[in-house]
């Protein structure tokens, strides 16, 4: 399937000697490199306490960003380290100066907690607007052209929808949106870990990512990326003594580039683990990781398919590592705990309110399946006769 050494790979990771694990779009297992760099920082601070750890292994505290970089193709000065992929995007929306009448387009595989963020703005007098989906389930980039104009201040778009596999035209979206003049925000908490990514190609101005899915890291960590050089951002919500510097009575400075979006306080263990993930993720390859992952979410697609009444729910366009289906007469959850009860873990994807989802595909929970390169065909054959 790729040129990973799979079984290497598994041995480097705990969880799959207990189960065959489908979750890795809520959150995937790390390798023992990530458990080590974690819990020996957490022991450090434990014998040396939290300030003088930092002090002394502010390399390994730091590595994140310069692995972050390499996994983005950006600098390190462009990332900030935040508590997870919403904590990321409600820092980006909340740094766009919006007022009463401008305009904000996103699209309709927006997860639920940047809705939340977006009907806030709706209740200030901002107007946001979907941008429709083309006939393979993908965000139209026709319709959004067609519908941007001088008062789009932001495009908003989700790469891969949680709830499922289709991939979206993002680096045209940013392209688009880009030649509008309008800001780009890019949720790639999903795709970050699963494919390359690359910011320069992807034209954004702002990128999110969290480390517990595809990156294989500690819960609780994420990286924001934001575009040196952006013009008009508002200050951070929140601002301490890491965001920014104390220069008169007062007076205050924030912090170049990204960092001013984070705060003192932070996880140092979790900050170390998600460095170490990203670097072991960087050093199997993202196209090697890409490819097994296609590999394995298509053969998983077609066991399903061929297993009486189970029906695979997804749009024709490209698709990714997640899986979505539903077993006729078999509420969703019940199938989960089911098959949690099995050794296999996958989740329940709720369906989408009605102007989120205009084709109807998905008008009841599903079970949701999604691959990583450490999974087996030989587990998914097991999983689906499970069913």
């Amino acid at each position: 399937m790729s040129g990973i050494d799979v079984e290497a790979v598994r041995e480097d990771t705990p969880g799959c000697h207990e189960i065959v694990h489908l979750n890795n779009a809520g959150a995937a297992l790390p390798p023992r490199q990530v458990l080590a760099a974690t819990i020996d920082y957490l022991e450090a601070e434990a014998r040396l306490g939290g300030y003088e750890t930092e002090v002394k292994r502010q390399d390994e505290v730091d590595r994140v960003y310069q692995a972050g970089a390499r996994l983005l193709g950006c600098s390190s000065r462009e990332l900030a380290f935040t508590g997870g992929a919403t904590h990321s995007w409600m820092k980006a929306l909340q740094s766009v100066p919006l007022k009463k009448g401008d305009r904000v387009l996103v699209t309709a595989a927006e997860y639920n907690a940047n809705v939340f963020g977006l009907i806030g703005l709706r209740k200030r007098g901002v107007k946001v607007e979907l941008i429709p989906n083309d006939s393979s389930g993908q965000t139209s980039v026709e319709a959004l052209g067609a519908l941007l104009d001088e008062k789009v201040k932001l495009v908003c778009a989700t790469h891969i929808p949680t709830g499922g596999g289709i991939v979206n035209p993002v680096a045209e979206i940013g392209r688009v949106a880009k030649e509008a003049g309008a800001f780009f925000l890019l949720d790639a908490c999903q795709s970050a870990g699963q494919m390359p990514l690359n910011v320069e190609e992807l034209h954004c101005d702002f990128l999110t990512i969290t480390g517990r899915k595809f990156l294989r890291g500690p819960r609780g960590t994420g990286l924001l990326y934001v575009r040196s050089g952006l013009d008009g951002l508002l200050a951070p919500t929140v601002i301490d003594t890491r965001s920014a510097a104390w220069v008169d009575n007062w007076e205050y400075e924030l912090e170049p580039g990204a960092r001013r979006y984070e705060t003192f306080e932070a996880p140092m263990a979790a900050k170390v683990g998600l460095g170490a993930a990203i670097d072991y993720a960087l050093d199997i390859g993202l196209e090697a990781i890409a490819k097994r992952v296609d590999d394995l979410a298509v053969r998983l697609r077609v066991l399903l398919s061929e297993t009486p009444l189970v029906n695979v729910v997804e749009a024709d366009g490209p698709q990714s590592a997640i899986v979505p289906f539903h077993v006729e007469g078999r509420a969703s959850e019940a199938v989960v705990a089911a098959l949690r009860a099995w050794g296999v873990n996958t989740s329940v994807t709720p369906p989408l309110p009605s102007g989120f989802d205009p084709e109807k595909r998905n008008t009841e929970p599903l079970v949701r399946a999604s691959v990583h390169y450490y999974n087996t065909e030989e587990e998914l054959v097991d999983a689906v006769a499970a069913l």
